[in-house]
């Protein structure tokens, strides 16, 4: 692996800085996390229409850029460090690859075009809170996490007039402004038990979508009731579901992974530019030693963590390995621990919920909540490389 970011991929990194640090402040963040949307329209438009975001890792022929998932992960890098609110990861780490992989001819023509562009937004929509099971990321994900036919889940039903869904998901990241969902859905009764993936538009009869009070404002969830939805089924019966998700999965981890290196990076410079300037006893508390090594316990961390994101992107890029829900892990603790030393070493202004350090450590928890947690993202990978066979440690 070759670590050193090609010319494409420094561009695409400088662009989107310049334009996320002008459009990105704190009240801008605040006010797009507030509206009906979740997110600023105004800015969704510019990183899809004019920078091409959504279409990075879509092949050229259904009108996207034809980049690989590095580029994406790099995109989302500097999304993160701003804590941009946009419906990025959700349409282009999850639904997007999802259709590309399972979708026919038909279903990639009609859909990939729009949603490169960012005309369209999608996402996933997986039962109750399972969508770490449904990805695979903290366990195997041939079980019955998509209802096994039992309430709380979501059911599939043939009729004449084609498929019908019943039942609900919660925690669907920007569901509710999603013009397209992308539905897990338990089918076939006990006998052919098994689970498929449909489509469903956001007009659907008989659908109800409601944003939830997310712990993270900026990456906005909602609950999704389904009522004898029409819902168009994608692929065909005999796709390979659960394995199509795994390999999802693992990319859209690692694309996490990155975004959640780039929140700690943010973080870990606006603690050392306020140590720089507080001042305590007469000098920057930034002089005292025992700062100086917290914070580079800190660097340290972020650095690590920068290295398996990147590690674990590229290798769902070329298919060599994956590790994407381990680097997600040493992202997620790098970002948490990051937060909490800014919030700490900011003091009495820090611990007010108001102060902007809140926004990214509501994102570690935010995160962690929804792929983690970190203990069981490790304890899958473990268990994938089969660390402990037999109660001995492999090396």
């Amino acid at each position: 692996m070759d670590a050193r970011l090609t010319a494409e991929q420094e561009e695409v990194r400088r662009t989107l800085r310049e334009v996320l640090v002008k459009r990105c402040g704190p009240d801008d963040l605040r006010a797009a996390a507030r509206s009906p949307e979740g997110h600023d329209r105004a800015l969704w438009e510019t990183l899809s229409q004019q920078l091409g975001l959504p279409g990075l890792a879509l092949p050229e022929r259904y009108g996207g850029i034809g980049c690989s998932v590095t580029e994406l992960a790099l995109a989302c890098e500097e999304s993160g460090r701003a804590l941009a609110p946009t419906p990025l990861f959700a349409t282009a780490a999850l639904a997007a690859p999802l259709i590309l992989a399972l979708g026919g001819e038909a279903q990639r023509a009609a859909l990939l075009p729009r949603l490169a562009s960012g005309e369209l937004t999608a996402a996933l929509a997986v039962p109750g809170a399972g969508l770490a099971t449904a990805l695979a990321l903290v366990g195997d994900n041939r079980g019955d996490w998509a209802g096994d036919g039992r309430a709380g889940g979501v059911q599939a039903r043939r009729t004449d007039g084609g498929w019908r869904l019943y039942g609900q998901a919660a925690q669907v990241l920007d569901g509710h402004s999603a013009g397209l969902l992308v539905v897990a859905a338990h089918t076939g009764g006990f006998a052919r038990s098994r689970t498929l993936l449909f489509l469903v538009r956001a007009e659907a009869a008989g659908m109800v979508r409601a944003r939830q009070t997310a712990l993270d404002a900026t990456r906005p969830q909602a609950r999704i009731e389904l009522r004898d939805v029409r819902a168009e089924l994608l692929g065909d019966e005999g796709a390979d579901v659960p394995a199509a998700l795994a390999a999802t999965g693992d990319a859209a981890a690692a694309v996490l992974a990155v975004e959640a290196v780039g929140a700690a990076d943010r973080a870990l410079e606006r603690t050392v530019e306020h140590v720089r300037t507080r001042e305590q006893f007469g000098r920057a508390i930034g002089s005292f030693q025992a700062v100086k090594h917290r914070l580079a316990d800190v660097y340290v961390g972020v650095r690590a963590a920068r290295s398996a994101a990147y590690y674990a992107a590229w290798a769902a890029g070329t298919g060599a390995e994956r590790v994407g829900g381990l680097a997600l892990a040493q992202a997620l603790e790098a970002l948490r621990t990051a937060a909490s030393e800014g919030i700490q070493l900011h003091g009495g202004i820090g611990f007010t919920w108001e102060h902007d350090a809140h926004l990214s450590f509501k994102r570690a928890a935010g995160d962690e909540l929804l792929f983690g947690p970190v203990h069981r993202l490790r304890a899958h990978a473990a268990d994938a490389a089969r660390l402990f066979d037999a109660g001995e440690v492999r090396v």
